[in-house]
């Protein structure tokens, strides 16, 4: 239901949703150019602005096509200071290549990451250093449609399904549902565990009259154990343990729900997503782990907040010693295998086929 407030915003979402439809036209008569490559390209995206999971999704493709060929990422490396084509190496810095292509590779190092705002120009240099390459897995590339993709992926939150969203400013989708024609498979991600089969069903119904693909899956995110950010020693978390939870990302309602599982005692300090973390929120952090009693005690982050935090250095002791991050994979609540026979079939297709 619309809040009366956000009403004002209706006549803006109208004039967005008119030229996205009217940019969109162009790309569908070819008079913008859609540039195509001889090699499987693989789009993950969503039509709704942030947190629908994006990033351990393409991990875990990248995890996946890795095992079979040799795999490539490409990301736009939102909100780094660089310009132009990047390979991504373990040794840089967020503020070089950002955080969420510095965690891809770190966390599939058998798959390289690289990062260009330009994808076209971007996947044409991946093929001149890299010819060997056997597919491309576009991060967030669903609206940048001067690259024709293959196979395109489209994630919506259960939590915010984008059919009951409205358009920018007023909600939060990037175009209509009518850029749903031009989706392969839809994923609903962050699917509670505790869901039945009838209420996916239900989603899965909703999304196809609203013109999504048949092709429709769920997947959860399942956190592992805490590991300790700065050393080697990582702490345990029972129900007596008092966290702190650092979080600076768009979404982090499910984690949150999930260290409340597992702790009684959570206390929540909420960034906005890609926070770049400063001198006086260290100190806020700080304070904050201090001022908590007793001795069973940690700091709780993810792991894309990690990255981030891992450059800082003047973080005093015992912040250190504390700070914990989460690591989270993707997990289908069914039908994983039919998943991933699709992306291999398309993936392992000849280049007249493709």
């Amino acid at each position: 239901m619309t809040m009366p407030g956000r009403l004002i915003l209706w006549p803006l979402s109208q004039l967005y949703g008119l030229v996205v439809t009217a940019r969109n036209k162009m790309f569908d008569l070819n008079i913008f150019q859609s540039h195509s490559f001889d090699l499987p390209v693989i789009c993950i995206g969503n039509i709704t602005a942030g947190g629908t999971g994006k990033t351990p999704h393409v991990i875990y493709l990248a995890n996946s096509l890795s095992r079979l060929m040799s795999v490539a990422v490409l990301s736009r490396g939102y909100l780094r200071k660089t310009r132009g084509f990047r390979m991504v190496r373990n040794t840089d810095t967020t503020s070089c290549v950002g955080d969420e292509p510095l965690l891809m590779a770190l966390e599939v190092p058998q798959a390289d990451v690289f990062v260009d705002r330009d994808r076209v120009n971007g996947i044409r240099e991946i093929l001149r250093n890299l010819p060997s390459t056997g597919a491309i897995i576009l991060d967030d590339g669903f609206q940048h449609r001067a690259v024709r993709a293959g196979l395109n992926i489209v994630l919506t939150d259960w939590n915010r399904i984008m059919t009951r969203d409205r358009l920018l400013p007023m909600g939060m989708l990037r175009e209509s549902l009518r850029g749903l024609k031009r989706a392969d498979l839809i994923i609903v991600t962050k699917t509670p565990g505790e869901t039945t089969r009838a209420e996916r069903e239900d989603i899965h119904k909703e999304l196809v009259s609203s013109g999504a693909p048949e092709q429709i899956f769920f997947t959860t995110l399942s956190y592992e154990k805490p590991r300790a950010l700065f050393t080697t020693d990582s702490q345990e978390i029972n129900r007596s343990t008092s966290v702190l939870l650092v979080t600076g990302i768009a979404d982090p309602s499910p984690l949150e729900r999930h260290v409340k599982s597992i702790a009684s005692d959570v206390q929540h300090i909420p960034f906005p997503d890609h926070h770049k973390f400063t001198t006086k929120d260290i100190g806020r952090i700080t304070d904050a782990f201090d001022a908590i009693e007793g001795t069973d005690k940690i700091i709780l982050t993810t792991a894309k907040d990690a990255v981030r935090l891992k450059e800082i250095a003047n973080i005093a002791d015992q912040v250190r010693q504390a700070l914990h991050y989460l690591p989270v994979h993707v997990q289908f609540i069914d039908n994983e295998q039919d998943f991933l026979s699709k992306i291999l079939i398309y993936a392992g297709k000849d280049s007249q086929n493709r």
